[in-house]
């Protein structure tokens, strides 16, 4: 990773309100960096001070967390650059609070072969300002066929194995794969969405879709194919991720495989947490998005899931697209938002509205996509990276599009108003961003 500033040989934040989401403790307090980690943590004493060399960073009573890790982001390279770069996808991340990527291997060329996870990891650190991992591909080519070598990609530093937006249809492949996945444990994340169900559908299927003229797409799109990756874990025993659910009986069902003991967890794009098919209105395309918003009785539930746990992953499913691809007739757009610089801003309108903690969100964003990816980030303590966050979760702003820091401007929440933004961002104690009043 690029050094984008010079490192002081200590920090020390001070009056600041300490979240650790991987505990859930909430109080004043301060905290000490040295050498790129957190050297102590002293809860209830905000005015503690640290060595006489240390560069003090007054925390104003603002909250300061773990940075954000993302389980779920195109980031272009390689092959579609004109999109999104390493770069820009970095500087959008670290202006979002997120210090740690997981970059999608739908690629060109694809991310199937260890030397394209070298070089993307290579290639991440001379440009990238935050951490980034890739996840390769779950099938050669995304073809759904015939599996990549998990051991080797595993070797090279992929991290988890996903065909990106694509469902593997064959349940033989999926079988094979999730016992293969089994032995090495590694991570399967899997687009739960059956293809054939989707069919020509743009949005969900009902009564708005049916207005608006758009074919839609059903709910058992995902159900069935969740349904059938449940069958196959309790098969396997092999670790589960499904990518992204958005419907209520999708939560009932990652629920049941839960009390059965089975090793499964689910994420939620901070898109179906926090908007439903409505906000589409005139046919916005920067809200056609895979899977679709959907009703706004399934993104209550949706919410009340990650309330209770059941959800254990909030992701931006950030999907980079150009103007060619999105200035189009509604059907005939390509799917995708971007979400990096956004999706901790949008995730506090739950916050504010009382339906989810601050350490509960910050536990979904930051130490249980750590965890299930065995990185060491996502909580404070001592010894854990200095990835950190300094949010004012009360500022308002009205969200422009035009200052977006990644290259495609494709965000749903354009002209939005939105109460809560990062304010800093360190990655191993530097300052990757900083959008502080006195900056």
């Amino acid at each position: 990773m690029k050094t984008p500033t010079t490192q002081a040989r200590a920090l020390v934040f001070t009056n600041a309100r300490l979240v650790d989401p991987a505990s859930g403790r909430e109080a004043a307090g301060a905290l000490l960096v040295e050498n790129g980690v957190i050297a102590d943590v002293a809860w209830d004493e905000p005015g503690r001070a640290g060595p006489a060399e240390a560069e003090v960073v007054d925390c104003g009573g603002r909250v300061l967390a773990p940075g954000l890790v993302d389980m779920r982001a195109f980031v272009g390279e390689p092959g579609a650059e004109h999109r999104e770069t390493l770069k820009t996808a970095s500087e959008a991340a670290a202006a979002g609070g997120v210090t740690t990527v997981v970059c999608m291997p739908d690629t060109d060329p694809v991310v199937d072969e260890p030397s394209i996870v070298d070089f993307l990891l290579r290639r991440a650190r001379d440009t990238a300002v935050v951490n980034i991992h890739p996840a390769a591909a779950l099938t050669k080519g995304l073809e759904g066929r015939e599996m990549t070598e998990f051991g080797l990609l595993m070797e090279a530093g992929a991290v988890a194995f996903t065909d990106g937006a694509r469902s593997v249809t064959n349940a033989q492949v999926m079988r094979r794969a999730l016992t293969y996945a089994r032995d090495f444990g590694a991570l399967i994340l899997h687009h739960t969405e059956d293809p054939d169900l989707v069919g020509s559908g743009v949005m969900n299927e009902g009564e708005l879709a049916s207005r608006l003229g758009l074919p839609g797409v059903p709910r058992e799109a995902e159900i069935i194919m969740l349904e059938r990756d449940l069958r196959l874990v309790q098969l396997t025993g092999a670790r589960y991720h499904a990518a992204m659910v958005s419907c209520a009986t999708s939560i009932a069902l990652i629920e049941r495989a839960k009390a059965e003991g089975l090793p499964v967890t689910c994420g939620v794009s901070i898109n179906n947490l926090t908007l439903n098919e409505s906000d589409i209105g005139d046919y916005r395309t920067f809200l056609k998005l895979s899977p679709p918003l959907r009703s706004e009785e399934d993104r209550l539930a949706v919410v009340d899931a990650l309330a209770r746990g059941v959800i254990d992953v909030v992701v931006s499913d950030h999907n980079p697209q150009d103007v060619e691809t999105k200035r189009l007739p509604f059907a005939e757009a390509a799917d995708g938002a971007i979400g990096l610089e956004t999706m901790l801003s949008a995730g506090l309108r739950l916050v504010h509205a009382g339906h989810i903690g601050l350490a509960r969100l910050l536990a979904a964003m930051a130490s249980q996509p750590a965890a299930l990816l065995g990185l060491p980030a996502g909580h404070l303590a001592a010894g854990a990276p200095a990835d950190l966050i300094l949010i004012d979760p009360d500022e308002p702003y009205v969200l422009d599009k035009a200052a977006l820091h990644s290259r495609s401007k494709n965000s749903p929440f354009d002209e939005a108003r939105l109460e809560g933004r990062v304010l800093q961002t360190f990655v191993a104690g530097r300052k990757v961003h900083d959008a502080s009043p006195a900056s």
